[in-house]
């Protein structure tokens, strides 16, 4: 842990010196602000009624926002522990830098644990997430071990690192990844302008969120934002019309070329874990759990085949919903956190 406070001297004093608190929306007790290196991370904070036992950092995923974790934070505050939901870089009240390599897994690492040694210095934390999230969370418990008490992923599996680069768009031609060509569309930095105006966000978060047309056709599949069906969405989706409304108005800030960066890193990301790979990969020590959710279009159960053999104590658990877990069957993934929690908490 020394070596750690030592690596993170110069983030961590910066943080010190520019926090900022303000009150925040339920189910948070209160807002901030602080800056990491050249970025400003705002987070939310939730308290428990009594004094925290421990500590729990929840990462969300894309195109989501730290809401997205509505009901599993009164969860975790009840089983006594305090929860830091940040805004996730590139969104709305956290930076959103044009350098695709800030938002690499390396780089979020690094400044996701010096703002942990800002708020919670040498405590062992809970780590979570889900989707772009749950990616992270894998990464950030292999450069930072020691941080983690346990570590919970919702539907992103773990693909340990690689000693050879493929590009996305060749191993989908060789069938490595038959879902994910939407991210081919998600890369193009065309994508960015598409959507600037608070009609056209509001029409790429119904797509996300989805909702469909008067004739049932999704605005959003594996393949991608189906451009011509999205000025026909309309609700219901999976956020109704005040927390649409809400999303909408966050996404106006900084738009979503910064969560659309998130799809730009796969060659960056690649080669910080290069040593790791020719080392030989990486094992997890500490207790880890991997949700499936098992109707998620993209990320489907067949991509955490042999996960498990890079974790000393893994934990899988299924859950019938789609890729949106968390909102879709929030008692079900409620139910499976609170009893692996109880297994080491």
């Amino acid at each position: 842990m020394n070596l750690f406070r030592a690596l993170l001297l110069s983030l961590t004093v910066a943080a010190a010196t520019t926090a900022q608190e303000s009150t925040a929306p339920a189910p948070f007790n209160s807002s901030h602000s602080v800056v990491v290196g050249d970025n400003t991370w705002h987070y939310f904070r939730a308290r428990p009624s009594n004094e925290p036992k421990g500590t729990v950092l929840l990462l969300h995923g894309f195109p989501d926002l730290p809401y997205g974790w509505k009901y599993q934070v009164p969860l975790f505050t009840s089983l006594g522990y305090q929860v830091i939901v940040p805004h996730m870089l590139g969104y709305t009240q956290t930076s959103s830098p044009a350098e695709f390599d800030e938002f690499s897994f390396k780089k979020q690492s690094d400044e996701l644990a010096a703002l942990l040694d800002q708020i919670v210095p040498g405590e062992q934390v809970i780590l979570g997430g889900h989707d772009w999230g749950g990616g992270l969370v894998w990464p950030f418990a292999t450069y930072y071990p020691d941080l983690f008490k346990a570590i919970f992923s919702i539907t992103y599996p773990y693909f340990p690192p690689v000693t050879e680069y493929v590009d996305l768009a060749d191993a989908i031609r060789a069938g490595q990844y038959p879902t994910f060509k939407y991210q081919l569309q998600l890369r193009d930095p065309w994508l960015d302008r598409k959507f600037s105006t608070a009609t056209e966000i509001r029409q790429f978060l119904l797509a996300a969120y989805e909702a469909k047309t008067p004739d049932g056709k999704a605005g959003f599949s594996n393949q991608g934002f189906d451009l011509d069906a999205l000025p026909h969405l309309q609700q219901p989706s999976l956020l109704n019309d005040t927390e649409l409304d809400l999303y909408v108005s966050e996404f106006l800030i900084k738009g979503v070329r910064g969560p659309l960066n998130w799809y730009r890193t796969r060659r960056i990301n690649f080669e910080d874990e290069l040593p790791i790979a020719q080392a030989g990969g990486h094992k997890f020590s500490m207790p880890a759990l991997f949700v499936q959710a098992l109707n998620d279009p993209v990320l489907i159960p067949e991509l955490s085949e042999g996960m498990d053999q890079h974790f000393d104590n893994l934990t899988r658990a299924e859950v019938n919903t789609g890729h949106w877990a968390m909102i879709e069957r929030p008692d079900e993934v409620n139910e499976v956190l609170e009893s692996w929690v109880a297994a080491f908490g």
